[in-house]
């Protein structure tokens, strides 16, 4: 029985292919996984902002505050006609 075989030039090329192709699988893993820790980390971010905004607020009441210099102006709540 006669063994079929590709030339090794057409060898060369498939395994290439296939060798790019699981490379960029493979990165596109480590990107995966770097994208769900920066969404954690955004998460984290979130929350700690949140905190701060609940002690800051505690302490001075609903104000927006001007992050350039620190200054803040009290935000007045409208009452129902």
């Amino acid at each position: 029985m006669e063994v079929k075989k590709i030339t090794d030039h057409q060898l060369k090329k498939v395994t290439e292919q296939q060798q790019r192709l699981n490379s960029v699988l493979s990165n596109i893993g480590v990107l995966e996984v770097q994208k769900q820790n920066l969404a954690q980390q955004v998460k984290d971010i979130s929350e700690e902002i949140e905190k701060t905004k609940s002690e800051l607020e505690e302490e001075y009441g609903k104000v927006n505050i001007n992050l350039s210099d620190g200054t803040y102006e009290e935000i007045e709540e409208k009452e129902d006609a």
